[in-house]
């Protein structure tokens, strides 16, 4: 494995851009080889049977591209074919997971009222059952898909704040919110509602993506593989899509381009 090979990120639709980003930020000497299947998305109404076979042409095509390890930059797709991908490819692969762990661990002990917001499939796969009986016995947890989330950065309408707003209101006005510690955005396409979560949610909410940790674990692994890029390699991206459009170029670059959302 050359420490010089890029990093191969893969996600349902553009949502695992703001991974990409992630990894810019932490790891800003790494080339980077995003795909993104916006011509299948969303991902999280389908089968666990058609995401598998999805990621694995996927995953095929990024290992020919040289990738030395890969990202499903994608809770679903994660929790539908990370097992098996893992069996059958030798490089690292890195998947994703809601930050669970993460939100009840910030009680220190204190039972903690938690809102996991992701897809249907993320939701009803084993992965995530076996994440959840983990933790609800000391917390109160409630799973929320929000596959219209989805939809809306697909279709570039992340700046209609009516529309994002309305549909927020439409998952989240059933929970006492108030009382809810903090909301997990189980789904990479949700990092880029981070302020609009603020504006929802109380401010002693919290809003937990994993993102950062999932990047980090990439960091060790390839450190204790030593592949790291070295440090007079310039960094770049590379933007790749199922859907040939200008249209989904032109919002790739946009989403990859946005201003950080407040933490």
């Amino acid at each position: 494995m050359s420490p010089s090979a890029p990093i191969g990120v893969f996600d349902s639709g553009l949502g695992g851009i703001s991974v990409v980003r992630q990894i810019r930020a932490e790891m800003p000497h790494e080339r980077i080889l995003f795909f993104g299947d916006s011509a299948h998305a969303p991902y999280g109404t389908k089968t666990p049977q058609e995401v598998r076979a999805l990621s694995h042409t996927i995953v095929e095509h990024l290992v020919e591209q040289g990738a030395k390890a890969i990202v499903i930059a994608c809770n679903t797709a994660t929790s539908a074919a990370v097992n098996e991908l893992r069996d059958e490819y030798s490089l690292p692969i890195i998947g994703m997971e809601p930050a669970l762990k993460v939100a009840c661990d910030r009680g220190h002990g204190v039972p903690q009222r938690v809102v996991v917001a992701a897809t249907p499939l993320t939701l009803r796969e084993h992965k995530f059952a076996a994440l959840m009986h983990r933790f609800e016995s000391d917390n109160t947890i409630w799973p929320q898909p929000c596959p219209k989330l989805v939809e809306i950065v697909e279709h570039g309408q992340l700046g209609d704040h009516d529309l994002v707003m309305r549909t927020l209101h439409g998952y989240f006005d059933q929970y006492d919110l108030p009382t809810v510690d903090s909301v997990v955005l189980g789904c990479t396409h949700f990092v880029f509602y981070r302020d609009y979560f603020r504006e929802l949610l109380p401010e002693s909410t919290a809003i937990i993506d994993g993102n950062h940790g999932t990047v980090h674990h990439l960091d060790v692994i390839l450190e204790s593989l030593g592949a790291l890029a070295p440090q007079t390699q310039d960094g770049s991206v590379t933007l790749t899509n199922s859907d040939p459009s200008p249209r989904v170029a032109q919002l790739a670059q946009a989403l990859l381009g946005a201003p950080p959302c407040a933490a």
